[in-house]
């Protein structure tokens, strides 16, 4: 699984829209060969046709679409926004936190989701992520080496 790597990671991205954001974080996964470019698509379809069910707290959202839209390997990147931007999700608006999911399988998924979970869990490290200057910074707070 590739978690937050530093290709992964796009800091203060100026972006205004919330599917300029779900792309910003599909081309990190697609550009490191982790997903299709076809995956990028159906992330945007899907918030498109379901609305911004996976922004799960403020501040946060998760984008993803299906294993079988094109996913390789299972992975998150990163997409801090310069400024925060309206997915019209009614308390959680607005987001500047954007994580992008791909998993190759629902197990992966589940894997991938409470791994990003630890990290997003504890308030602190929410803060600090709106902070952070450089993937070392993170890489610390995910416990990289």
């Amino acid at each position: 699984m590739k978690f937050l790597e530093e290709s992964l990671i796009a800091l203060d991205v100026d972006i205004d829209t919330p599917e300029g954001a779900i792309r910003e974080t599909g081309k990190l996964l697609s550009a490191s060969h982790l997903v299709e470019e076809s995956y990028v698509d159906a992330m945007v379809k899907s918030f498109n046709e379901n609305g911004p069910y996976f922004v799960l707290a403020p501040n946060i959202a998760l984008p993803h679409a299906r294993p079988e839209d094109g996913v390789h390997e299972a992975a998150v990147s990163f997409v801090r926004l310069k400024n925060p931007v309206k997915f019209g999700h009614a308390s959680n608006d607005p987001v500047q936190l954007v994580f992008g999911l791909g998993a190759s399988s629902s197990d992966e998924h589940l894997t991938v989701l409470q791994r990003l979970m630890g990290l997003l869990g504890n308030p602190d490290n929410v803060e600090k992520l709106l902070h952070v200057k450089t993937h070392e910074e993170i890489n610390q707070m995910i416990g990289g080496n």
